[in-house]
């Protein structure tokens, strides 16, 4: 067995993290470090609450290093904390605040030998969003965790001269598993420097985009990235057509982490990662990926393409066949989102049963068009067996802190009266 390597990695002068004021070094990080973890509670688990990216990776390396396993809620709200408290009895929380009950808050340098944790340690759960039902939880050990930070710098390193360091700002939460791999292992176990913020409005992205040095890497949702680009905010001299750099889109799971990548203006093809298998099955695709114990089956519909490329057919759950006809939520969705005046939306089945097929609904978020004008656009790109029953006009989306809408959330979206839901 190999000894386990210091964390992080690399020379203790390199920049770990920065904002517009300070730079943080990685021997500066293992001492913030060292003097958490001496001060955490006896546990087996901490729920890490930390909004401050420094600070949840203080936490995170902490915790780790006593031992112990971060748990990683889908999302901030009250009941997802206590739902997987209750799965985890030895455990606290820890954030930003003494409320939290124990605070990450920065103390002073407490020297040391290197920060190490072996490989074979758990170190994470995370858990699925629950955009298709109940959130589910997934062990990350540091060896796994290290496997993909290797896979995505190998995928990414050709947007960096070589031999410069990469600054990163996320808008995604450290929380969840893109969020931890794109965010938190990447200068934990890389050669790349991290934003402690979570800049949210298109503003505060391209103030933090300006406090980075470049080479630059914004970490961010297609939610987000719509958001900035037409925002019209101005932008460091570095998305594709509008600000002269490239986009890359990844492609993963909490299960399997990243495992494929591709730059959407070159193709809709998705790329696999060396040494990713993909394997169609009846009800979704069987994923093996080195460094995780075994085969992941995912609900993803996939076409392979040869040379380890790709494309995506939607999901499993979303694939539907009414008198005859088939379509996806994905493709119906997408046919939404087309129609001029239409800033959000989304299609997704009821739970009930009618005659044996389940109803579609949409709603949508829009200044400008009515449900009626709504209806009639769709009716002029998607068959009518497929048309949504209701279709609802919303004030805005529940997307959460990635991007995704939980099921539970849109279908409260339909129970709410109009005068809720609707302008």
């Amino acid at each position: 067995m190999h000894a386990p390597s210091p964390l992080p990695t690399g020379d203790g002068a390199r920049a770990f993290a920065f904002d517009g004021a300070h730079v943080v070094s990685a021997a500066a990080f293992a001492g913030h470090v060292r003097a958490l973890a001496a001060r955490l509670p006896r546990a087996g688990f901490a729920v890490n609450l930390c909004e401050d990216r420094y600070r949840f990776l203080v936490a995170f390396c902490a915790v780790a290093v006593r031992g112990q396993v971060n748990l990683l809620p889908p999302t901030r709200t009250r009941a997802a904390i206590d739902e997987v408290r209750a799965r985890h009895p030895d455990s606290y929380c820890i954030g930003d605040g003494e409320a939290c009950g124990c605070d990450a808050g920065l103390l002073p340098w407490l020297d040391g030998p290197p920060l190490r944790v072996p490989d074979e340690a758990v170190v994470a759960i995370g858990f699925t969003s629950g955009s298709t039902g109940t959130p589910m939880p997934h062990a990350k050990t540091l060896g796994a965790l290290r496997a993909s930070t290797a896979r995505n710098l190998a995928a990414l390193e050709s947007l960096w001269p070589a031999g410069m360091q990469p600054q990163v700002v996320a808008t995604v939460p450290p929380q969840h598993m893109y969020g931890i791999e794109m965010s938190v292992v990447l200068p934990l176990l890389g050669p790349v420097a991290v934003h402690r913020g979570r800049p949210f409005f298109p503003e505060d992205i391209a103030r933090a985009l300006h406090e980075a040095a470049a080479p630059r890497l914004l970490v961010t949702t297609p939610v987000h990235l719509r958001a900035l680009v037409g925002s019209g905010v101005a932008l460091p001299a570095e998305a594709e057509a509008c600000c002269g750099c490239e986009v890359r889109e990844t492609f993963g799971s909490t299960e399997t982490c990243i495992i494929a990548s591709r730059r959407a203006a070159a193709g809709e093809a998705w790329r696999l990662f060396p040494g990713v298998r993909l394997e169609p099955r009846p009800d979704g695709t069987l994923v093996t990926v080195p460094g995780l114990p075994a085969p992941v089956l995912l609900a993803d519909v996939v076409e392979l393409l040869g040379e380890g490329r790709f494309e995506l057919r939607g999901r499993q759950v979303d694939l539907l066949e009414i008198a005859g006809k088939r379509a996806s939520l994905a493709d119906l969705t997408r046919r939404l989102l087309e129609v001029p005046g239409v800033e959000d939306g989304a299609v997704f089945q009821l739970d009930d049963e009618r005659a044996g097929v389940r109803r579609i609904a949409a709603v949508y978020a829009s200044d400008t068009l009515g449900e009626a004008a709504v209806r009639e656009a769709l009716r002029r790109s998607i068959d009518p067996v497929f048309l949504p029953r209701p279709l609802r006009r919303v004030r805005a989306l529940p997307r959460n802190d990635t991007g995704k809408l939980p099921r539970t959330a849109l279908l409260r979206l339909l129970q709410c009266g109009e005068d809720d839901a609707s302008r």
